[in-house]
């Protein structure tokens, strides 16, 4: 991957720290003009805002499903909380600046009340260990989003903030990753188990929670028109040819692989696969 630009004084993060805030992105640095009529970098930052300034709540349902293990209850309330939901203010303020006239309180608040209709502790995987593995699929898949949103946005700002993002998401995936090599130890789950839960939440990653940021960020932006299915098919066709050209597949198939605990040589052999079937999923 190449360079992200980053637009000064936008401090990015130190290694294996959150080595930034809110007031260090130049949000006075926005050139508007060159992002204020993407209707589809619209719906992308937005949508992501939603879902990532709701963090408490998924915090809330991992820390009673962990409520035995102060470690990694700690860690969920004391540093990920903060600095996801962090990402979604971020997001927010980037919103408010380039779109003002987005009514950001009704649509959150309509999200909110659908959100919380299937987000609940009972919707988390059979054991911990792999809860923890399908964290891993959350993080892989944010974590690529974002490398892929600071290398397609026209606007240097987001550029840093996205690439920013990323690598908080990356270090929340090393954490998931380390907890779940501890419950593994204990549970010793097959890897056919791991490999369904895996597939499992790669699979919900589309229809829950983005699904429904997009349909009150889609029916705030549109109040006169009703919203349909067919308005969130058009913007996952849309954003297809950029994730293809832009999504770290590789980067996410070594991060997916990862909890299936393959041995060096079958690792190698597999990447390529997974990686291909990976831009084949984005075509398609």
């Amino acid at each position: 991957m190449g360079c992200v630009p980053k637009s000064p004084p936008f401090i990015m993060p130190k290694p294996g720290a959150a080595s930034w805030s809110i007031d260090d992105i130049a949000y006075h640095a926005i050139d508007r003009e060159r992002v204020k009529d993407d209707e589809l970098l619209f719906y992308v930052v937005a949508t992501a805002a939603f879902v990532e300034i709701t963090s408490d709540v998924y915090t809330g349902n991992l820390s009673k499903f962990f409520h035995g293990d102060a470690e990694i209850v700690d860690w969920l309330e004391q540093a990920w909380k903060s600095e996801e939901m962090q990402h979604g203010e971020a997001l927010k303020r980037y919103v408010e600046t380039v779109w003002p006239d987005f009514g950001w309180d009704d649509a959150y608040r309509n999200f909110l009340a659908d959100f919380l209709r299937f987000c609940s502790v009972d919707q988390l995987a059979a054991t911990p260990a792999l809860e923890l593995a399908a964290r891993c699929v959350v993080e892989t898949g944010t974590a690529g989003l974002y490398r892929a949103l600071a290398e397609m946005s026209p606007d240097p700002v987001l550029r840093g903030l996205a690439a920013a993002i990323s690598a908080d998401e990356v270090r929340h995936y090393k954490n998931f990753f380390r907890f779940f090599l501890r419950y593994r130890k204990h549970e010793q789950p097959s890897r056919v188990q791991v490999a369904r839960t895996l597939w499992a939440r790669i699979g919900e990653v589309d229809t829950e929670d983005a699904f429904y940021a997009f349909k009150h960020v889609s029916l705030a932006r549109n109040p006169r028109t009703e919203f349909s299915m067919g308005a969130y098919d058009a913007f996952r066709a849309g954003l297809r040819p950029l994730a293809a050209q832009h999504f770290p597949h590789r980067m996410a198939s070594k991060m997916l692989l990862k909890p299936l605990c393959l041995s060096a040589p079958v690792d190698r052999l597999v990447l390529p696969v997974v990686t291909w079937a990976s831009r084949l999923l984005f075509l398609g």
